[in-house]
């Protein structure tokens, strides 16, 4: 018996939000709205939404001893994460600083702080949390090597799912281990790098596949994702909503995901469940506050 459905581990913000009629240029002064502090970062984001969903859920992760960290840690415990796994201090807390201007586009500074100190040796004294998960999930907002190390403390029998986010190459190693790996188009073509490339989404997943992963899901906005094993590759159709904020989707896709595969589903149908987390997701303004129960699901 396994003490969570699922284990985050990753990253921790705090999102500093400031609209501006414009973005300013070098050694120009804006005026700006009041400025809106927001929970955020990709594990953070993943963890809330798993447990939104009714998942057991744990996050491992890194935050300052600061108000910016208390802010991240009464957040994730409101949701239910357990935070046993949250480890406090050693830098302040990680931090986006974004600024929004009237047509959407952002611009934004990432200060990684306390996320770039979850070491390999954090990771190791957190073996009971891993014995206890039946599907561990990771991002790249952590260093490499504490993923890598992510991968080495796998339990028999567990399931590791990557979002290779911000993209980056990967070590065989952690290939090997993804099952699966999720992709945007963004992040499939990083990844592949030199690799000859079409136009065709099927062909990014196949080539992919044959890098090592598992399995491979590959996530297409609006056309929806698709999946590919070594049964074949099948597309998962997207659901027709209309979108508000697209922020954090891709976050809640992958705890959705992640969770009903642990609950054996199978990945066509757990990408399925995944896509319609991530529509209702985008029906809302923000990220961690857009994140659905499964309720609202079954209602979409």
């Amino acid at each position: 018996m396994y003490d969570y459905d699922l284990l985050v581990v990753g990253s921790a913000n705090a999102d500093l939000v400031i609209g501006v009629e414009r973005r300013p240029g070098a050694g120009e002064t804006v005026l700006g709205s009041d400025l809106a502090v927001h929970p955020g970062g990709k594990g953070a984001n993943q963890a809330v939404a798993a447990a939104r969903l009714g998942a057991r859920t744990a996050l491992l992760a890194r935050v300052g001893d600061d108000d910016h960290g208390r802010l991240l840690l009464d957040s994730q415990r409101e949701a239910g994460v357990d935070t046993v796994g949250v480890l406090v201090g050693g830098a302040p807390t990680g931090v986006a600083l974004i600024t929004v201007d009237p047509s959407g586009d952002n611009s934004i500074v990432v200060s990684p702080g306390a996320n770039g100190r979850l070491t390999p040796q954090d990771v190791s004294a957190a073996a009971c949390l891993f014995q206890g998960s039946r599907v561990v999930s990771a991002q790249l907002e952590i260093p490499l090597e504490t993923v890598i190390e992510v991968v080495r403390n796998l339990a028999p029998g567990s399931r590791f799912v990557l979002n290779p986010s911000p993209p980056r190459p990967l070590p065989s190693e952690v290939l090997a281990a993804c099952d699966p790996l999720i992709v945007n188009e963004h992040e499939a073509k990083v990844i592949l790098g030199g690799s000859a490339v079409g136009d065709a989404p099927e062909d990014w997943a196949r080539i992919l596949l044959a890098k090592g992963p598992r399995s491979v899901v590959v996530t297409l906005g609006a056309e929806g994702a698709l999946v590919a094993s070594a049964q074949g590759v099948e597309r998962v159709p997207s659901v027709k909503v209309a979108a508000v904020d697209t922020t954090g989707a891709g976050d809640a896709f992958t705890a959705a995901l992640a969770w009903r595969l642990g609950a054996g589903e199978s990945l066509a149908e757990a990408a399925a469940y995944a896509a319609r987390v991530g529509a209702v997701t985008v029906t809302k303004e923000g990220a961690q506050a857009s994140f659905p129960t499964a309720a609202e699901v079954a209602e979409l």
